[in-house]
């Protein structure tokens, strides 16, 4: 069963409760700053295994002291669903861990 696509005010309300991320080219984005290049090297992999548990996975750039995330639901046509917030949220939870801000 595909999820069904959220209208630009569902998104527009789901991102107060996600700082930091935003709307970006229909996808949800983020970039985390953190300590190192091995502190986000490990972010990396913490999010690839979220990615696997849920089934839903981003475009996931590491880069020398950042980790960026841009994120849209492909059977959905591309657009933004819940599960791009499901994915957000996990990734928020571990990113304190991280160092990441």
């Amino acid at each position: 069963m595909a999820t069904e696509p959220l209208s630009a005010q569902e998104i527009e309300a789901r991102l107060r409760d996600l700082p930091g991320w935003s709307l970006t080219d229909s996808r949800l984005t983020r970039t985390y700053r953190l300590g190192g290049h091995f502190a986000a090297t490990a972010m990396v992999v913490h999010v690839a295994r979220i990615q696997e548990e849920l089934n839903h996975h981003s475009d996931l750039t590491l880069g020398y002291r950042t980790v960026a995330l841009a994120v849209h639901t492909h059977d959905a046509g591309g657009a933004v669903t819940v599960k791009d917030f499901a994915l957000a949220r996990r990734v928020e939870e571990i990113a304190p861990a991280h160092g990441a801000n």
